[in-house]
């Protein structure tokens, strides 16, 4: 029970941000814990290319940190992966589009985080009383990736956006860092890797690469067979409940 509510609140916390998302050229930056999160909705059907770009100046000595696999229209964000501590530290985007042009969004520093502020204002308007005591919602919750991520029978999934014309390739490893195993050349948008790949359960980190360039670097979990999956806070470690 204790899970199912954490799951539910968890969910509604995702909901009300989707609903403050700036569209673009305006983006969200808001700081979650010891991250970053850079936010935005995306209202144009001819975009090519989103680029996350951090600098410790407002103007000028931008570097790109990461890019978006998926540039469909819609709500989308990217958390960056540095350990935030604040300082002057700036994001922005660079966004292309069909035909050669391209913007550069106004660069901001971290916000706040107000979520738990919008579920309080919620709960106010409401006439409904909760009669389970839910935990309070903290960013602290493992965010799968979208594009690697463990599916109900505790495969791995692998979903690519226009792979036949990218060149993909995905490496492995435990979650010590050692090497595990590498797919290259990966030309199906929907692929599944047998769970039995990766020789036992637990978190595995990986690198999906387009071209050789790394474009994403993240974690997932295997559950051991016949158990659900954990709780997982932000790291990807098992959070434990009493």
């Amino acid at each position: 029970m204790y899970r199912f509510c954490l799951l539910l609140l968890f969910l509604f916390s995702l909901q009300k941000i989707s609903f403050a998302q700036d569209t673009l050229p305006k983006i969200s930056v808001t700081e979650l814990g010891k991250k970053v999160l850079v936010s935005w909705n995306n209202p144009f059907t001819n975009v090519t290319n989103i680029s996350v770009q951090r600098s410790q100046d407002s103007l000028k000595n931008f570097t790109t940190i990461g890019s978006l696999l998926d540039v469909s229209p819609g709500i989308n964000g990217f958390t960056d992966t540095k350990e935030f501590i604040p300082s002057n530290q700036y994001y922005r985007l660079f966004i292309s589009f069909h035909g050669g042009s391209y913007i550069f969004t106004q660069s901001h520093r971290p916000g706040k985080d107000t979520i738990s502020e919008l579920t309080t204002i919620e709960k106010q308007k409401s006439e409904k009383k909760l009669t389970a005591e839910i935990p309070k919602y903290t960013p602290n919750i493992f965010v799968p990736s979208r594009h690697v991520y463990t599916g109900k029978d505790n495969n791995v999934i692998i979903s690519l956006p226009d792979a036949a014309r990218k060149k993909y390739s995905i490496k492995f490893y435990r979650a010590d860092g050692s090497f595990l195993f590498e797919v290259s050349k990966i030309a199906e948008n929907f692929l599944t890797l047998d769970k039995a790949n990766f020789l036992h359960a637990g978190l595995f980190i990986f690198e999906l690469y387009d071209n050789n360039i790394i474009i994403e670097r993240h974690k997932f979990y295997i559950p051991k067979d016949g158990q659900p999956m954990p709780v997982l806070d932000a790291e990807g470690d098992v959070i434990r409940m009493n």
